[in-house]
């Protein structure tokens, strides 16, 4: 099986250096940028398995390399890892929002990037089960990988998607945000990733929700769950073998 490859735009060189080591180390193969771009132009001629994108970069910083691969056809299914100084809630937020799958502040375990790595990859390359829930006027097709509400497509993040099918398909359980953590990050609890990023994504999903929001249910020192409103059945239109 062919080493899948990672690009990593990063200008700080003893991180890129680390990173780079401790990637190849577990097999990946690493392309290497240290300039916005450099790493830019790297993307769009290379087949990168997933970037790993710093916010402060020179030339071009991060934010606006993630909008325009995110706009291209070309680029837009390339996982991203975004890398920041800043710890400030809002950077983190709009990186999200332009469709990052996940962040990390400095400094940061090389071990976590890793582990992050590889569960973003991991979520990739599952194949999703062929059905489609319906709640309310909200539609999930797991076999198209397509949210829409009252008939119109809800542009979605990879870890958006993931945590509400989590959530539909728990069937109105609660489930805590360690199991979020695991279910949708693929993290080991030693590494001990921030709840807090459970947290954020919920946010940014509620709010593409709109009128179906308040489906998910923050469940004090518990977790989350979906409200399945005993007015609107859960129906499984059809379900396929995987």
């Amino acid at each position: 099986m062919a080493k899948e490859t990672v690009l990593m735009i990063e200008d700080e060189k003893n991180i890129l250096e680390l990173v780079k080591y401790n990637l190849e180390q577990e097999g990946f193969r690493v392309q290497t940028a240290n300039r916005g771009d450099l790493g830019l132009e790297l993307a769009r001629k290379s087949k990168s398995s997933l970037i790993i994108l710093d916010l402060m970069l020179p030339e071009i910083d991060g934010i606006e390399i993630c909008k325009v691969l995110k706009q291209n056809d070309k680029t837009s299914s390339i996982p991203i890892i975004m890398l920041t100084a800043k710890s400030q809630e809002t950077d983190k937020i709009v990186g999200l929002e332009l469709g990052a799958d996940d962040y990390m502040t400095k400094p940061f375990s090389p071990r976590e990037l890793v582990a992050r790595v590889k569960a973003v990859l991991r979520r990739v390359h599952e194949k999703p089960k062929k059905e489609t829930v319906k709640a309310g006027t909200l539609e999930i097709d797991f076999g198209k990988h397509l949210v829409t509400l009252k008939g119109k497509p809800v542009e979605l993040t990879s870890k958006e998607y993931d945590l509400l099918r989590s959530l539909l398909e728990a069937d109105g359980r609660v489930l805590s945000r360690e199991f979020l953590l695991d279910k949708v990050w693929g993290y080991d609890e030693s590494l001990h990733i921030e709840t807090r990023t459970v947290d954020m994504h919920i946010g940014q999903l509620r709010k593409k929700l709109k009128t179906e929001a308040q489906r998910i249910v923050t469940v004090k020192s518990a977790g989350y769950r979906f409200d399945h409103d005993p007015t609107t059945s859960i129906a499984k239109v059809r379900t396929w073998k995987a």
